[in-house]
């Protein structure tokens, strides 16, 4: 269980709750609109309503205190971008924060973030290829040219073993797990057998994974 500052709670940061709290962490929650602090109270440990860009305010929370400190503000980007800079100033052991453009990303980055998330463009990449290929369940794209993805076990894969495909040294792509009736089994051999129904999670070069299921 970690301890969270999460600071900016419109539909992005109330997610970002929701979720923490469905992970168990201790969460502290800050907006500066009691109604959307009012929205996530039965989400979070503790919150409180006040302004991020307010030294005195950030510096009362005890920032040094948390593992991690998310700044999800997204309707003010220089509000952003001096919370960030604040939080890190203060002793921030890591600030992850919110941008929704590129140019943004930079300036945080500059500015006291240790990493950012760009969800708009996470979303539209994940959209784009899930749809593109019909296989395809579900997609998380890793550095560089690397993804994982969930995909339908093919019809002409059934009933044969992980190593009787050896797909690894065909193609290098390895095979992490098998999803079945919602289920994920990580305990995966070679002497593993697929067989249609099922989905599976591979990893792997994007056109790796193309050429080797057809798509």
């Amino acid at each position: 269980m970690k301890s969270i500052l999460l600071i900016g709670l419109g539909r992005f940061g109330r997610h970002i709750a929701m979720k923490l709290n469905d992970l168990n962490h201790q969460v502290m929650a800050v907006d500066n609109k009691e109604e959307r602090v009012n929205t996530v109270l039965p989400f979070v440990t503790n919150a409180q309503i006040g302004d991020s860009t307010n030294e005195e305010f950030l510096s009362s929370l005890g920032i040094r205190n948390f593992d991690a400190c998310i700044v999800a503000i997204g309707d003010n980007f220089q509000n952003s971008l001096e919370t960030a800079s604040l939080l890190k100033e203060l002793g921030a052991k890591k600030v992850i924060a919110r941008a929704s453009r590129g140019v943004q990303e930079k300036f945080l980055l500059r500015n006291g973030a240790d990493e950012v998330v760009y969800p708009e463009k996470q979303l539209a990449s994940w959209t784009a290829v899930c749809c593109t290929f019909d296989n395809i369940l579900d997609y998380i794209q890793l550095d560089g040219d690397y993804s994982i993805f969930e995909l339908s076990v093919p019809d002409d894969w059934n009933g044969k073993t992980i190593l009787c495909l050896d797909i690894r040294k065909k193609y290098s792509i390895n095979i992490l797990g098998i999803r079945e009736n919602g289920r994920l089994n990580l305990d995966i051999t070679p002497n593993t057998v697929l067989n249609t129904g099922k989905s599976i999670l591979v990893l792997g070069q994007q056109r790796a994974v193309q050429r080797c299921f057809h798509i």
